[in-house]
């Protein structure tokens, strides 16, 4: 039975890899954090769960010896995705360690990619938001690792990364609730997305394939979906028509306050820290951060005369995207099919916001159409 490490394993990704490899029957798991609080979730399987810093490589060499496969699930911010690249690498291959699997990111692309990109795209690391720039010279610094070393190395980069815990749920979901959420051009912009579940079983491929080293790989669902499709069953499931949400505006001004730290508050470290609370807690604390932190300029105002929210960059380029991100290289050389249908994966995050106490008032899944 092959041996995963899972470095990150208790982020959202990493939460759910340990729990879908725990009860798998193929694999054994070993969960790798940085400190021993962040195995609470870890801590309902039976598993030899390992503290240790990403940064700190002797720490991480005895975490990682007697595994096969490491999966780089690490987040944070440019410094974080860079500085643990070298330490994680070296490591594992001084710990005996085989294959090195890394989550990049489909954003390497843009949030809107030219139509016809893949995986032999030329990529531009000068580009508006940080963490792509930051993501591109990771990838960059691994290829150098793996030319000097000997671990096989396979980098994925999934899309949209969606369904129970993602901060792309429950950030919409909150911002329906406290009336800030809003659609531009209605929604019809393509989401690259992708469910986490598809997400782990193209880990466990990347992980236990031959003859992938030094392989890049797009991943995502198998239907082409838009930010409508995501969106209008949450909506719904909470009360919501979607079509009601106002057309949100992009300001042109420089960076408020709110727009500085927004990117801090849906960022994977923060959310994660934050799922630990209990709904109403969470949605407390949002309200008190946009009482203290909203912009007070004047916006331009709905037909009932309420303030149009403002997108933020990084939303303004996702929405506006018009091509799907193909993921052929994966299924021609990984076998990667997609698991779980899109239906089936809305189905599923409903009832977990259900159970995370959203107020969900039907978990119907109708859509429009998703081919």
């Amino acid at each position: 039975m092959i041996k995963i490490a899972v470095i990150g394993a208790n982020g959202f990704i990493g939460t759910r890899i340990t729990e879908m490899f725990a009860l798998g029957e193929f694999t054994a798991v070993r969960p790798i954090v940085r400190n021993y609080s962040s195995l609470a979730r870890a801590s309902r399987f039976d598993l030899e769960a390992r503290v240790a810093d990403a940064f700190a490589q002797d720490a991480l060499q005895t975490a990682l010896t007697g595994c096969d496969v490491v999966v780089h699930a690490v987040a944070g911010d440019s410094e974080t995705i860079l500085g643990t690249l070298a330490p994680v690498y070296r490591a594992a291959q001084s710990a005996g360690v085989q294959r090195l699997v890394y989550l990049s990111s489909g954003s390497v692309h843009g949030q809107a990619p030219d139509p016809g990109t893949d995986e032999t795209s030329r990529l531009n690391d000068r580009q508006a938001l940080p963490y792509n720039n930051a993501k591109i010279q990771a990838e960059r610094t691994l290829f150098k690792l793996r030319s000097e070393g000997e671990l096989e190395l396979v980098i994925l980069r999934p899309g949209i990364v969606f369904g129970p815990r993602s901060s792309w749920v429950t950030n919409f979901a909150d911002d329906l609730l406290v009336g800030k959420a809003s659609l531009l051009n209605r929604g019809s912009g393509i989401c690259n997305s992708i469910y986490v579940d598809n997400l782990i079983h193209a880990i466990y491929l990347a992980a236990t394939q031959p003859n992938v080293d030094r392989e890049v790989f797009l991943l995502g669902d198998q239907e082409r979906v838009t930010w409508a499709d995501l969106y209008r069953p949450i909506a719904s499931a909470l009360g919501y028509d979607l079509m009601n949400l106002p057309e949100g505006i992009i300001s042109d001004q420089k960076l408020s306050w709110f727009e500085r730290f927004e990117p801090i508050r849906v960022s994977k470290a923060v959310q994660g820290f934050l799922s630990i609370f209990p709904h109403k807690f969470r949605l407390a604390a949002y309200r008190a951060y946009e009482t203290i932190l909203e912009p007070q300029a004047e916006l331009p105002s709905t037909s009932s005369g309420v303030p149009r929210p403002v997108i933020s960059r990084e939303m303004a380029m996702l929405y506006s995207c018009q091509y799907k991100l193909p993921h052929q290289k994966a299924t021609r050389i990984l076998a990667y099919q997609p698991l779980i249908s899109f239906q089936e994966a809305i189905r599923r995050t409903i009832a977990w916001l259900a159970f995370a106490g959203y107020p969900v008032k039907s978990e119907s899944t109708e859509m429009s159409s998703v081919v």
